[in-house]
């Protein structure tokens, strides 16, 4: 048995990434409904507001669902308290070490899983304790990892440090993308970009309308003296961008990034001056679907790409 499926009681190992105002019960609900691993974002929510998305998932689902933690924001130790009341039973932590809070959860019968963006961090991970490893390659949205490993190139890399399960982001976003993953050692896939753009999403109409109408090559990494960031090139992006060809230091970086852009952006629609994260996959999505959609052409297109590769007469050489 796919040992993702088991760990997490799952028909399909596809989990929804918990991304910043897009990530909320709605969206995650549906993905546990379809048979996936549907997660709430808990980087863009106030402890309340996380409250309320918890609850309103137990009653929307009956199927297993967790929360993504990022470590960096504050109020970790009250989101943890609500993840503990409330029974959660996975959260997925990222951007920051998971010594901290691996065994405490682990202690209250919830599943750990960590995202890392390198082989050495994936082995950091293992001796922390966690139950499974997202491997999280440069094409992924919104945060990134300071080496700018490829996921093609870090699937294997981290499939060689470390036993655990292992899942796979960054740039996946169909089926084949899916197969090709776990040809390299993934068990499974963990997805953003698509279903930031679904229907269940909590993100702004006009920024799901824009990623459907953006192309090859309109997403850059910038940011890279404070945190790493892929973003939509827009009037933000491009301020920054000035900002970072003057040489400015990290102050005045955190001056122009203020407060509150990815919400202006992703949640409010500003297109010209929010702070817009997403993928590179995002090329590839041109229509917003609904999540039941969704998930039936990435296992559809997984199966038809697994057949075709058995049968293809490029393979055999």
């Amino acid at each position: 048995m796919n040992r993702i499926c088991e760990l997490f009681n799952i028909e399909y190992p596809v989990i929804q990434g918990g991304m910043v105002w897009c990530s909320g019960w709605r969206l995650a609900t549906e993905v546990s409904n379809c048979g996936g691993l549907g997660l709430i974002g808990a980087g863009s929510m106030y402890p309340e507001t996380l409250e309320s998305h918890i609850r309103k998932a137990k009653e929307a689902t009956e199927k297993p669902f967790g929360v993504n933690v990022p470590l960096l924001y504050p109020d970790t130790e009250r989101i943890m308290e609500i993840i503990e009341r409330l029974q959660v039973p996975v959260v997925f932590t990222s951007a920051g070490s998971p010594k901290k809070w691996t065994g405490w959860l682990k202690d209250r019968g919830i599943k750990v899983v960590h995202v890392v963006s390198s082989a050495v961090f994936a082995e950091k991970s293992e001796a922390a304790g966690v139950d499974a490893i997202v491997a999280e390659g440069f094409e992924a949205g919104g945060h990134n990892g300071r080496e700018e490993t490829t996921t093609l190139a870090l699937i294997p890399a981290v499939r060689k440090a470390t036993s655990l399960p292992l899942l796979a982001a960054g740039g996946v976003a169909s089926g084949q993308a899916m197969l090709a993953a776990m040809i390299l050692g993934a068990e499974g896939v963990q997805i953003g970009s698509r279903f930031a753009i679904s229907e269940e999403s909590s993100a702004h109409p006009e920024f799901k309308k824009l990623i459907t109408q953006s192309g090859e090559g309109q997403t850059q990494l910038v940011l890279k003296k404070l945190a790493p960031v892929r973003l939509v090139k827009n009037a933000f992006y491009d301020l920054v961008v000035e900002a970072e060809n003057r040489g400015v230091d990290k102050d005045e970086l955190l001056t122009i990034l203020g407060r509150g852009r990815a919400k202006k952006g992703i949640f409010e629609g500003d297109l010209h001056n929010g702070e817009l994260e997403i993928g590179q996959v995002s090329a590839s999505i041109d229509e917003v679907l609904p999540v039941k959609t969704i998930m039936r052409n990435l296992i559809a297109e997984y199966r038809i790409a697994q057949k075709a590769a058995s049968e293809d007469s490029r393979f055999n050489f």
